[in-house]
């Protein structure tokens, strides 16, 4: 295993004078590959159920309920914060896996990118990376009448999504912090057809392409029924595989699943915050890794957003899984809390390297701690907490622990929600 140096940790020169143990600790810049903004307004809001039948779809309604009033000033205003409150525990990049297209009634807005350019302001507003995932979404699935709230999800045509990518790549080319990505939502909301359009267009425009893979059983069985297959095999069929694609969750594969994946050298973006929250089940990590494929991390839902907590949650679940202890190097997941997830999101693994977190070397979580063991302590013990200092392309965004926008943005989040009607 070889781990590039940006990611491994070291004391900091700005340390001089302080005692070894205590001076601050500098890293590479974490990534979230995986995101969906909006859903930060949902936090706490989906953890008063009765515990009967409480699942993944019964958390997606409440989901639904969110989504059926947001406005772009709406999205704004909550992704803001929440790209800043990700900054503040050490992320740098970020995923944004975006399907939330149009208006209320489901008709595209007189700029049909309208919510995309707001999350991207909001990226910009908070300082940080963003590659923008413009989402296909076409069906509810095979068969089914979309939820009315699906209707903001969906197009009409793949071509008409495909076209937007594109424009979106357009107007942003100049922006160094700003990337484009296209994704296929899912095996359920596209059929084979336009999955294979989508692979084809990522190919010719040389883009990542992502996709929730097999994130529930009932995705499984659906796939099943309509194509005799598992959702991964779909994808190759569709000639989705390759270098640049990502499977997000892989939740529920099979050993064949498993084997394509690694054999395309292709990557899974895990995101265990969430999987937990949801009662997703725990992913094959390691089977994953021994086949060759890539693992990145994601904050998806911002159910919380620690991306130290990510990181570990990869290596702890997988001990639960396999009854084992130490399965994944400590270096080893650094490298796919950092650089992975910058290389999933189609950006330059330099980048990850010149975006620098710098924790206290003071912190509770840190203290005593030699150098020798500094990859273990950041992974098993630090949290957002530890973060003193982030800078994004030599701008420094979080100063003190506290991001430097953070409170005009906190105002206008707690606005938001008021005006939602969710204080």
């Amino acid at each position: 295993m070889t781990v590039p140096p940006a990611v491994l940790p070291r004391r900091s020169p700005s340390g001089a004078g302080l005692r070894s143990h205590a001076s601050p600790i500098e890293m590479a810049g974490l990534a979230s590959a995986h995101s969906h903004a909006f859903q930060r307004a949902l936090r706490a809001r989906t953890q008063t159920g009765s515990g009967r039948h409480d699942s993944f779809w019964t958390w997606r309604k409440l989901m639904y309920t969110l989504v059926d009033r947001l406005e772009p000033q709406d999205l704004f205003d909550i992704a803001a914060f929440a790209y800043a409150e990700l900054a503040m525990s050490g992320v740098t990049a970020i995923g944004e896996f975006h399907y939330l297209h149009h208006a209320r009634d489901g008709r595209p807005y007189a700029d049909r990118l309208e919510m995309a350019e707001a999350l991207i302001a909001a990226a910009r507003e908070a300082g940080v990376r963003l590659t923008l995932i413009r989402t296909v979404y076409l069906r509810a699935g095979h068969g089914q009448e979309p939820d009315p709230a699906q209707r903001r999800f969906l197009d009409t045509d793949v071509h008409d999504a495909l076209r937007d990518v594109q424009d979106l790549a357009s107007r942003h080319r100049n922006e160094p912090l700003l990337n484009v990505a296209v994704a296929a939502h899912s095996v359920r909301a596209l059929d084979a057809t336009a999955l294979r359009e989508v692979a084809r267009f990522a190919r010719a425009e040389d883009l990542p392409l992502h996709m929730h893979v097999a994130e529930q059983p009932a995705e499984v069985e659906q796939c099943l029924a309509e194509h005799g297959c598992r959702p991964l095999r779909l994808a190759a069929r569709c000639e989705m595989l390759d270098t640049r694609f990502v499977a997000v969750h892989a939740t529920h594969l099979d050993e064949d699943e498993i084997a394509l994946l690694g054999a395309h050298r292709a990557a899974a973006c895990i995101c265990r915050g969430t999987e937990r929250d949801l009662g997703d089940g725990l992913p094959p990590i390691g089977p994953l890794l021994r086949a060759g494929a890539k693992l990145c991390t994601g904050t998806d839902s911002h159910c919380a957003a620690d991306a130290f907590d990510e990181i570990r949650a990869i290596e702890l679940d997988e001990r639960c899984r396999t009854l084992t202890r130490s399965t994944i190097a400590a270096e080893q997941l650094l490298e796919i809390g950092t650089c992975n997830g910058y290389e999933a999101l189609g950006m330059p693994v330099a980048a990850c390297g010149a975006d620098r977190v710098l924790l206290r070397g003071d912190d509770a979580a840190l203290c005593g701690i030699s150098d020798a063991l500094l990859p273990q302590a950041l992974v098993y013990a630090a949290t957002a907490r530890a973060v003193q200092q982030v800078s994004v392309d030599g701008r420094i965004i979080v100063s003190d622990g506290v991001h430097r926008r953070f409170e005009p943005l906190r105002e206008r989040y707690l606005r938001c929600l008021r005006r939602l009607e969710l204080l």
